[in-house]
């Protein structure tokens, strides 16, 4: 999951106006071009794709690819109405809570028993899972992500604690000490959904409960979850709500610099935390499972980005789609990936000894085992957005608990009108 991906919004748009049929530049009697979004950041990731694709590019001199940096905020939309029109890239770098919305919409194209899936079996069976709708398969796994407890060790030590904590109420603990004699806040929580997930995962629960088409963002088990999220916005060492639009960038900010010792946070930040005065020294960032809940339980959404590939392309240029999307998800390329973006490779035999010398990925991946595939449902990532309406107005008390749920229930009963509230 990627968060306030930079970029002009008019180049952005002028490059996808030039760009959007990738299937349609490239002449007969020359090498076939490929369009392909890729939605990294373009700052600390894209430079690296760039190169990859360079050298896919020499050792396939039949195929070009014009390579196109997306913002990912904006990218899902641009897709939907690019494919709903057949101007389309060739190649779309999904967020996995997108793969099922766009198969779907017949949109992607089926990539079971094709030269993209010719590694299938090398691939963590979670995340292939998250890449299939109605048993077929739509998408690659190319980098995977969970979120964790990310803590600055030094903090905690100076506090006098030796170890990270392992339910909410030891994090509430902690913070108080390290506020005490650290003179930092302990932690500081977001008010976006995806972050609060982890706490419905911690009372057993989600906004939906798929296999029955339910609705239970506001039932007992959820209103716990939210509450425990609530709680931790005020108290000593715990810092209060951040409800403005930078909100993400001030509680990163203040983290990779020392002023707080602990957040949760994603993979997708292993390269700004070095950035960060704090960090300076890697082995100084600990990353640890996030705290669990009251059934004991602790875990978070599992992310990530797949490689499909548009179904509406003509068949040229899909048999080149799918050579370059095998060569991307290869452990080679998995491997380059995560040296130079510190992402987390999808398949096991990238996780090189010179991939795990990275505190931040060796870190990453001991949590991994946490992390909750999301269910094979479409809507599902849409169903973040009500919260993400909601849940500020809650921890910036503009509304009661309650009332949010409620408010969020209504607008997610209309992505999901067959479900029962």
């Amino acid at each position: 999951m990627r968060r306030g991906i930079a970029a002009s919004a008019l180049v952005a748009s002028l490059a996808l106006t030039a760009t959007a049929c990738g299937g349609s530049d490239s002449k007969s009697d020359g090498p076939v071009t490929i369009t392909w979004w890729d939605t990294s950041n373009a700052t600390n990731e894209a430079p690296t794709y760039q190169a990859l694709v360079e050298q896919f590019e020499a050792a396939n001199k039949n195929i070009k690819v014009k390579y196109v940096n997306v913002p990912f905020d904006q990218a899902r939309n641009k897709f939907d109405t690019a494919a709903g029109s057949k101007g389309a890239p060739d190649i779309l770098r999904s967020e996995v809570g997108w793969t099922p919305a766009f198969a779907k919409k017949g949109f992607f194209l089926p990539l079971d028993g094709t030269e993209a899936l010719a590694d299938k079996d090398k691939f963590k069976p979670n995340l292939i899972t998250q890449t299939q709708y109605e048993g077929k398969t739509y998408g690659v796994p190319l980098v995977t992500d969970t979120l964790a407890l990310v803590y600055n060790k030094a903090l905690f030590k100076k506090a006098g604690i030796t170890e990270a904590p392992k339910t909410w109420d030891e994090l509430k603990s902690d913070a108080a000490r390290i506020k005490d004699k650290a003179k930092a806040d302990g932690y500081w929580g977001s008010t976006a959904a995806y972050y609060a997930q982890t706490f419905l995962y911690g009372e057993d629960t989600d906004t939906v409960d798929a296999s029955a088409k339910k609705i239970t963002v506001d039932s007992a088990a959820a209103k716990k979850a939210y509450g425990t999220w609530l709680s931790l916005f005020s108290g000593k060492g715990l810092h209060k709500a951040d409800t403005t639009a930078d909100a993400y960038a001030h509680i990163q900010d203040a983290f990779v610099n020392g002023k707080v010792a602990a957040i949760i946070q994603g993979p997708w930040e292993i390269t700004n935390f070095y950035k960060g005065s704090a960090f300076k020294d890697k082995s100084n960032l600990g990353i640890t499972t996030v705290p669990a809940g009251s059934t004991g339980k602790a875990g978070a959404p599992t992310g990530g980005h797949n490689l499909s590939v548009y179904a509406g392309s003509d068949k040229a240029h899909q048999e080149a789609a799918l050579k370059f999307v095998n060569f991307m998800t290869s452990a080679k390329s998995q491997e380059t990936i995560a040296l130079k973006n510190s992402t987390l490779p999808t398949r096991d035999d990238a996780y090189t000894a010179q991939v795990k010398a990275d505190p931040g990925i060796a870190g990453y991946q001991g949590v991994l085992s946490a992390a909750q595939p999301r269910p094979a449902l479409p809507e599902y990532s849409s169903l973040w957005g009500p919260l993400d309406t909601e849940l500020p107005k809650i921890a910036g008390g503009k509304e009661s608990l309650d009332k949010g749920l409620s408010n969020a229930k209504l607008a997610i009963t209309k992505l999901v009108p067959d479900f029962s509230k």
